[in-house]
């Protein structure tokens, strides 16, 4: 009622009283200078008549426009208005029910705007009594005035009651919005307060149901909760799927649980590999390799964290001619969530090239299959001679058992075969060359 008497107000507000004051101002501003004559005008009954009847004119005017757009008849519709099913929830499902309806409501624009601020009740529909099987129900609206018609869409529903069954299920745990931690935290563990859950549904649907899941969401905790430690999350949804990861709806009791969150910030601190790629001018060795950065703390889950034992910065010294100081990004590991360094800074210092030679390296056997052995066809086969490139400080501190020269029998299998040798050292600053590029080796059965 407030609200109709506030919309009366600024009509006459709007219509009347603006309209009289824009016209006395207008006579005003027109009489300026002269008003002794606007106030005879005004005070005299010839005037007064004159004007009372200007205005009586204007406010009929208004008033029968009003009017006439009061009284006409027009519709309107009210969308998607919720509906309100009365029946035994902890024994039956309903289904065919549409959620919500259009109403057409017809009648004077006055008694529309009337019946729109009035309360009214959802549209209901009473189920009470109705067995399980397939029913058609009217759906029924209580008009706000009686002088206002309406027309429901859709008016009728047909609708299938089944008898509601339960089935326990255990609760499984899904962790989102993980990117809400720092990148050095992660969760290492999920307690629940409940491990199982009863669903209740008809017994066609519950055939659907595969699992239901418990969705921890990291987004609840405060910024003063995402930190190392047990963290607890209440009114935790719970979720049930089918076997294709689609959502189904059921009624789950209970229809949240509360989650104890273990928050960790494994690490471990690795060393830094300097690793040249390419070569530099012919004539040129590297004589120095060094970086700002030794080592780096590296953040992950404790099973990545056992497969990184260094982290390699690769420098591509190819054609370099001068000493250089590189900028390099690191590039993080799989499975590694944070660093401690992001960046390394990397001088390298050139030197005359010479070279050395170390005799008698034996040969290692790298990749061969099961069930085989391998066996050297001469003497010459089972140890080699490598060369090594570097500037002359470099080779001088070189331990020969630091040369490491293989091959590689990867998916050879039984007989004779010429196999390419390779060799690698320690000292990534020089180069290494096995003097003998091809060994004779025999594969058989052990």
């Amino acid at each position: 009622m407030s609200n109709i008497f506030k919309a009366i107000a600024r009509f006459f507000d709007k219509k009347i009283v603006l309209p009289i004051a824009k016209i006395f101002s207008f006579f005003s501003g027109k009489f300026k200078g002269n008003s002794r004559n606007l106030e005879k005008l005004i005070t005299k009954k010839p005037g007064m008549i004159v004007i009372s009847l200007l205005i009586a004119v204007g406010i009929f005017f208004i008033a029968t426009s009003r009017t006439t757009t009061l009284i006409e008849k027009t519709a309107e519709v009210l969308y998607n208005q919720p509906i309100t099913a009365t029946y035994n929830e902890e024994a039956y499902v309903v289904k065919g029910l549409p959620k919500t309806v259009d109403i057409t409501l017809v009648g004077r624009k006055s008694d529309i705007y009337l019946a729109k601020q009035l309360p009214t009740n959802d549209i209901t529909v009473d189920l009470t009594g109705l067995k399980p099987g397939v029913h058609k129900v009217n759906l029924k609206y209580k008009k706000a005035l009686s002088s206002v018609e309406y027309k429901l869409d859709p008016s009728v529903a047909t609708i299938v009651i089944y008898e509601k069954v339960s089935v326990k299920k255990e609760i499984n745990y899904e962790v989102i919005n993980k990117d809400k931690l720092d990148s050095k935290l992660m969760v290492s563990g999920v307690s629940l307060s409940s491990e199982t859950a009863y669903v209740k549904s008809d017994e066609a649907t519950l055939k659907k149901v595969a699992y239901v899941k418990a969705l921890v969401d990291l987004d609840q905790l405060s910024s003063d909760e995402r930190k190392v430690g047990k963290q607890k999350i209440d009114n935790v949804k719970l979720v049930a799927y089918d076997n294709n990861s689609n959502k189904v709806n059921v009624e789950i009791v209970p229809n949240n649980i509360t989650a104890t969150v273990n928050i960790t910030s494994p690490s471990k601190e690795v060393p830094v590999k300097l690793i040249p790629r390419g070569n530099v001018v012919f004539g040129k060795a590297i004589s120095t390799l060094t970086s700002d950065v030794s080592s780096v703390t590296i953040y992950g889950k404790a099973s990545k964290l056992e497969k990184v034992s260094y982290i390699p910065v690769y420098i591509d010294v190819d054609n370099l001619k001068d000493d250089k100081q590189y900028s390099v990004k690191i590039k993080r590991p799989s499975g590694i969530r944070s660093m401690s360094s992001n960046t390394i800074n990397v001088n390298v210092t050139l030197g005359e090239e010479t070279t050395k030679e170390f005799a008698d390296i034996y040969l290692e056997y790298e990749n061969l299959g099961d069930g085989l052995t391998v066996q050297a066809l001469n003497a010459e086969s089972t140890k080699v001679t490598v060369s090594v490139s570097g500037v002359a400080g470099v080779l001088n501190n070189i331990d020969p058992t630091t040369i490491k020269a293989y091959v590689d029998l990867k998916d050879i299998g039984e007989g004779e075969h010429n196999i390419e040798v390779k060799v690698t050292g320690s000292d990534l600053r020089a180069k290494y060359t096995s003097m003998t590029k091809k060994v004779n080796l025999k594969i058989s059965k052990k």
